[in-house]
């Protein structure tokens, strides 16, 4: 037992009992011992930065060659990596990637692996992007108004864009939800274009995607998807210009964040009534009542749910068990936080 790695979990208790699945602690215990180290402070955003937590946990931590940290735990500085000389990989089960509960520059100085699994929601929300895509495609969203208005009458179609297959649909973003979509889109044949500039040509290449521009995938595309984190360089990033380069007859999709795109602008472009839209964010959300987007026609809303599966976990602690059984098998790991993941999350220019 002794030669057998150590993983302490620190998180709060609504984390424990709601997102670490029996069925998937019993597999890490086939490659780890674990504990728990209950821990309260901070949000999902924010890390606790109580003194007294942050002396206990690093504690703990002797000893210990995995650290996996969600909601409730304190900030991992670098004063508690100087008290874990034995910890090797720190993992963030959920924190919208932007690693505020680890001093990333101090475990990087000591060779520790960091990695994130807050991706477990974009496969979901993968799924629904390419289910809006669908509805738009066909704007469904009219029909099913007209049968709210006890208009059953089919006969009469809605200007539409017709089937996915074959068309050429460009993606705003290519992290783990656009690649994610990639996948889910191959079926239909398309033509995928990808607008992301922390992309490498290689990657590309290596998919079978075309990388570009924005104006590109805005003006020369049949559908076109946002899926592009909320970061300083994306917010707003979608204005009256942009919106503007839409053809007739082209399809718009968000499933990432309502304030990559301009509110005004964008109710101002759908009112035409030539584009169809599906949407799952908005900015501000939820989505004012007297909102002028509830009642265009040609748009498909839902409210922010996409993330959502019904099933009794979150899929953030399946994914991070992998990323253990990898890297104590000595393998790479999948979903590793590095300067190039957090240079995009700040919104610095890509190096």
């Amino acid at each position: 037992m002794g030669n057998r790695p150590q993983v302490l979990i620190a998180c709060s208790e609504r984390v424990r009992h709601g997102y670490l699945p029996p069925e998937e602690l019993t597999r890490l215990e086939q490659v780890a011992d674990w504990a728990w180290f209950a821990c309260e402070g901070g949000n999902i955003y924010q890390a606790s930065e109580d003194a007294e937590a942050i002396a206990q946990l690093a504690k703990e931590l002797a000893g210990v060659d995995a650290l996996v940290v969600c909601h409730g735990a304190p900030r991992v500085n670098a004063a508690v990596l100087e008290a874990s000389p034995q910890l090797r990989f720190i993992g963030e089960l959920e924190g919208d990637r932007f690693a505020t509960r680890i001093d990333l520059d101090a475990a990087w100085a000591r060779g520790i692996r960091t990695v994130d699994t807050t991706n477990g929601s974009s496969y979901p929300v993968a799924e629904w992007a390419l289910a809006l895509t669908l509805i738009a495609m066909r704007n469904a969203g009219a029909l099913f108004r007209r049968i709210l208005a006890r208009n059953t009458d089919g006969s009469t179609i809605q200007p539409m864009a017709g089937m996915l297959t074959g068309k050429r649909v460009g993606l705003i973003g290519g992290g783990h939800m656009g690649r994610r979509l990639m996948k889910l889109l191959r079926p239909f044949e398309v033509e995928l274009w990808m607008h992301d500039p922390y992309l490498s040509q290689e990657l590309a290449e290596a998919l079978g995607f075309l990388l570009t521009s924005l104006d590109n995938v805005m003006s020369q595309c049949d559908a076109i998807v946002c899926v592009a984190p909320l970061t300083p360089q994306t917010k707003g990033m979608i204005g009256q210009r942009e919106l503007e380069l839409i053809p007739s007859g082209a399809v718009l999709v968000n499933v990432s964040r309502g304030p990559i795109f301009d509110s005004e602008a964008l109710i101002e472009r759908l009112k035409r009534g030539d584009i169809a839209a599906g949407f799952d964010v908005f900015d501000p959300e939820p989505i004012p009542a007297d909102s002028e987007i509830i009642g265009l026609p040609n748009v498909f809303l839902t409210p922010h749910f996409s993330g959502r599966t019904g099933d009794e976990y979150p899929h953030f602690f399946r994914l991070m068990v992998d990323e253990l059984e990898r890297f104590f098998a000595g393998h790479q790991t999948y979903f590793d936080l590095t300067p190039r993941s957090q240079a995009n999350r700040r919104g610095d220019q890509p190096g």
